[in-house]
C-alpha cells in the first residue's frame, strides 16, 4: 500500500473530521474539497480541485479505505482505515496527525492532538508510535488480519539541535531521512549505541568549533 500526497491529504482529512465532527461525517465531495484545502493544521497547505480529490477517492475505493454513502441525492464518503490497519484510537490519532501534518516528535503529536485523543503524556504517545513500528509484516501468501500489517510508522533521523526524532508514517513508502536503526523502538535500543551517537555528535561539534576559531583568526589577521 503505497498513497501519494493527495489520496493521503484525502484519507487524513476523513479520518479528522469523522473525530472532530461526527455530527457533519460522512463528507460530501464538496465539504471534503474544503477539509483539505483548510489552512489550519495541515502541513504543507494545499489547493486542490475537486477533480484530484475525486481521482484520490476512486483510488482509495479501489483499496478498500474509503466508502461511499448514498445521503439522499449527495454521494459522500467515510473511510475504512480502523478496519483495513486495525487501529485503536489513540493509533488513529497518532496516525492522521502524521498523515496531516507530515513528520512530527512525540512532543509535537501531544501537544496537537488534543482535539483527535487526550493523552495523558508525551510518553503514551511514544508507546503509540512505538506499537506502530514494531507491527509485523503478514507471513508469505496470507492476507494481513489483526497487527499483521507490517510497520505503520518510522523514526526518521534527529535534526540537528533537536532533542527529540520526528516519526513519518509509511503509507508513502520510506522515507529517506530514516536512522539506520528506525525499526527499532527506542526504548529498545541498547545503552552503548546511545553513547556512540552521542559521541559521533560531540565530534562533529568539535571540529565545527575549530573550523570556526580557525575562520576567526583569519579575519582577525586580516584586519
Amino acid at each position: 500500500m503505497v498513497l501519494d500526497p493527495v489520496q493521503i491529504r484525502v484519507l487524513g482529512s476523513l479520518i479528522e473530521k469523522e473525530i472532530t465532527t461526527p455530527e457533519t461525517y460522512p463528507l460530501s465531495l464538496n465539504a471534503l474539497v474544503n477539509a483539505c484545502n483548510q489552512r489550519s493544521s495541515r502541513d504543507p497547505i494545499l489547493e486542490l480541485t475537486e477533480d484530484e480529490v475525486r481521482q484520490a477517492l476512486h483510488a482509495l475505493e479501489d483499496q478498500n479505505l474509503v466508502t461511499v454513502v448514498q445521503d439522499g441525492r449527495v454521494p459522500k464518503y467515510e473511510h475504512r482505515i480502523r478496519t483495513v490497519l486495525n487501529l485503536r484510537r489513540d493509533e488513529t490519532a497518532v496516525f492522521c496527525l502524521l498523515m496531516l501534518r507530515g513528520p512530527q516528535t512525540p512532543g509535537e503529536l501531544r501537544g496537537r492532538s488534543e482535539r483527535l485523543y487526550a493523552f495523558d503524556d508525551i510518553t503514551a504517545v511514544q508507546s503509540i508510535l512505538e506499537r506502530l513500528a514494531s507491527r509485523e509484516s503478514p507471513t508469505e501468501g496470507t492476507p494481513p488480519n489483526g497487527n499483521a500489517t507490517g510497520p505503520l510508522v518510522v523514526m526518521l533521523a534527529r535534526q540537528p539541535g533537536s532533542r527529540e526524532s520526528r516519526y513519518a508514517h509509511l503509507l508513502a513508502g520510506i522515507p529517506e531521512a530514516t536512522t539506520s536503526a528506525s525499526s527499532i523502538p527506542v526504548s529498545s535500543r541498547s545503552h552503548p549505541d546511545r553513547i556512540a551517537q552521542l559521541e559521533s555528535d560531540l565530534t562533529r561539534l568539535s571540529e565545527s568549533v575549530v573550523a570556526l576559531e580557525t575562520r576567526i583568526a583569519q579575519l582577525e589577521g586580516k584586519v
